[in-house]
């Protein structure tokens, strides 16, 4: 038996209007990863929101890398055009991989090049913090899957660093919860993969399981992810709660302002000691200082030139 949540998600439909814009002189750029999914593209907005009905004095706005509309270069440009003189740009991403390390510091690098006299900053992605934590255990509780053996799905990446980290939150949130037993998967890219990761629970005898995703809003991955969870749940008899996902969780907002006043005091919370970026992991080692925004999406950088910077 799977827990049933929603699924039938709308593809490629309509922008919908963008909020008041407010003017301030001190702006956040917030830099979602984007998606042709308009149910996710709708949970982000909702956070972006949020996040700027937390802060009345400060113009809050939403860029993405790709997929999506607006792009985040055009957005940037629109904070300096309605009068910030500083603006950090925040990846609304959980853990920094390729675009959190290498699509987005080249928003702020290019920002910087058209924009000589305003402060541009760079934010740090959310990351692996109690806040975090503790919804993902809220939503445990909530689903019933407290105490049962515990799988997180991440996205999954190139980068191994980000890779390790989607494994210590998924230990992190074993340790929060009290599960007797924890194991990571991922959606794509990486291993094990979803179906790897179920078939270990069966080999493990276990008859009853908590997925949550590490995913901040829903989208194609999660969703293929939750048909390869009611399969096993059929095949198996092997009881499944579906936690569900962060979404827009008023919690989360914090963690935005947070990582904000960080960036602004110079503070820096992505770990780059075995990234990708800095190490020269095999079959990787071409990746060590290479350029900002090069080599990782080519969506992303398309998405970046092909929209002109002014609107």
């Amino acid at each position: 038996m799977l827990t049933p949540r929603a699924t039938a998600i709308p593809i490629r439909s309509p922008r919908p209007a963008r909020p008041a814009r407010r003017s301030a002189t001190d702006g956040l750029l917030l830099v979602a990863h984007g998606s042709s999914c308009l149910a996710g593209v709708d949970e982000v907005r909702a956070l972006g929101e949020a996040a700027a009905a937390a802060s009345p004095g400060l113009a809050v706005d939403l860029g993405f890398l790709e997929l999506a509309d607006p792009p985040a270069g055009p957005v940037l440009d629109d904070l300096v055009t309605r009068g910030c003189r500083r603006v950090t740009v925040q990846p609304l991403m959980l853990l920094a991989a390729g675009h959190g390390k290498s699509d987005v510091p080249a928003i702020v690098l290019e920002g910087r090049a058209r924009h000589p006299g305003v402060e541009v900053l760079f934010g740090s992605p959310l990351g692996v913090v109690p806040e975090l934590l503790a919804i993902a255990a809220s939503n445990l509780a909530a689903a019933g899957g407290a105490g049962l053996p515990l799988l997180v799905v991440a996205r999954g990446t190139s980068d191994p660093d980000a890779n390790a980290e989607a494994c210590r939150a998924a230990r992190l949130l074993a340790e929060w919860t009290g599960a007797p037993d924890v194991d990571v998967a991922f959606t794509g890219v990486t291993w094990p993969s979803v179906p790897a990761a179920l078939e270990r629970v069966r080999r493990l005898g276990h008859q009853a399981l908590a997925v949550f995703f590490w995913f901040l809003a829903t989208g194609k991955l999660v969703e293929r992810a939750r048909g390869q969870l009611g399969e096993f749940a059929e095949t198996t008899g092997v009881a499944v709660a579906d936690v569900g996902y962060f979404g827009p969780d008023p919690a989360l907002v914090p963690v935005i302002h947070r990582r904000r006043a960080e960036a602004i005091e110079g503070l820096h919370r992505t770990n780059c000691d075995t990234c990708s970026y800095r190490a020269e992991w095999p079959g990787m080692a071409d990746r060590v200082a290479q350029p900002r925004g090069l080599g990782h999406s080519a969506l992303a950088a398309d998405h970046r030139r092909s929209h002109g910077h002014r609107r």
